[in-house]
């Protein structure tokens, strides 16, 4: 798998007889093979292999993952398909693709990869040297497709947008994650609209735990609400009310901007029974001139806390920062820069990997 081979259209057993039409995309295939129930309530995908599926998604009881990547295709395709590929491929032409890591970090998206394949053509033979969270090199051949070239080419952009923004997300996360411990690192709902989910997954996938889904699985009383309730022991009433008459049971955080706030939590929680699982400790890390962070008060919050509740910090959080954060004792850091501004990792996928490389070592990207 990881030495040079020069496979430049390379003719492979054909597998079926496409006719031009027929390579129009975004068209579904139906699914023949077995159907794997992903954690994703409602949604059946083609069949993934054990591998891959190294970490499941995230469960969320609408979010249809088979649905965004047909999206995904659609956007591509448009209205006439891959008109390049129907001017210059043969439909019968059948090639082997190697994915190419251009720079180091943690792989993931591979079980999407499958899935986006499978939509695409049922009959394209994915094989892979790694599984999602693993760490790829620059250079390394991890894994390779083998069908259609048509369907190959087709698939190949939404399953490398899908992979290089996983796999950043993976990467930045794992770093993170590393750094933190003791602590856990989450993201937050700061995602790429329609992407949440997947986003999520990604950060599974590198090492941190997911915060909330959205606003359905778990309440957060955050600053907005705390001032239209006009105190954080008022929105704590109203809180532990609203899931009473509703009977209903889930975790409850609450965000707290001052050392005063913590105490009137923990007053309010002393003399009331309540719902209330989780503080929020929200921009206690204070950054200095130096480039360094002040945590003392971060730490004093936690002392007053002592262990009653599970504890967050938010805010200020850096690669840099992240550290030191993690060591003031506190139960989790939550970064939305995991996922809003993440670095996507350099991977390829390519039937000519020999001048591929050639070219990546030209360029110091292989």
């Amino acid at each position: 798998m990881h030495g040079t081979s020069s496979l430049s259209l390379t003719r492979l057993p054909k597998f079926s007889r496409l006719s031009s039409h027929q390579s129009h995309l975004p068209s579904l295939p139906p699914l023949h093979r077995r159907v794997v129930a992903m954690s994703v309530t409602g949604t059946g995908i083609p069949s993934i292999s054990k591998q891959s599926m190294a970490v499941k998604p995230p469960s969320h009881p609408t979010y249809d993952l088979k649905a965004v990547v047909a999206l995904a295709l659609a956007e591509d395709a448009g209205d006439r398909g891959d008109v390049t590929c129907l001017a210059m491929v043969p439909a019968e032409m059948e090639v082997e693709a190697h994915f190419i890591a251009k720079e180091d970090g943690i792989v993931a998206g591979i079980a999407l990869a499958e899935m986006i394949f499978g939509e695409v053509d049922p009959l394209l033979k994915v094989e892979w040297s790694v599984k999602d969270g693993d760490y790829i090199r620059k250079g390394m051949q991890f894994g390779k497709v083998s069908g259609h070239a048509h369907k190959i080419v087709v698939a190949e952009r939404v399953v490398l947008n899908f992979m290089q923004r996983m796999s950043g997300i993976a990467t930045l996360t794992k770093a993170m994650a590393d750094a933190a411990s003791p602590a856990c690192m989450l993201e937050t709902r700061k995602t790429a609209p329609g992407l949440r989910l997947v986003d999520k997954w990604a950060v599974l996938i590198g090492g941190g735990k997911n915060h909330r889904m959205g606003l359905f699985d778990m309440m957060m009383i955050k600053d907005n609400h705390i001032s239209i309730a006009g105190g954080a022991t008022n929105a704590l009433k109203a809180a532990d009310q609203y899931l009473e008459q509703n009977d209903l049971q889930m975790e409850v955080e609450v965000e707290t901007r001052t050392l005063e706030e913590v105490k009137e939590v923990l007053l309010y929680s002393s003399q009331q029974k309540t719902s209330l699982t989780r503080i929020m400790l929200d921009n206690m890390v204070v950054p200095l001139s130096n480039g360094d962070v002040d945590v003392s008060m971060l730490k004093e919050a936690v002392k007053l806390i002592n262990g009653r509740f599970d504890t967050e910090a938010s805010g200020n959080v850096t690669l840099e920062t992240v550290k030191k954060i993690g060591g003031t004792g506190v139960t989790y850091i939550s970064s939305g820069s995991l996922t809003h501004s993440v670095k996507a990792l350099d991977i390829s996928l390519k039937i000519d990997t020999e001048l591929a490389l050639q070219v990546g070592r030209r360029t110091n990207r292989a």
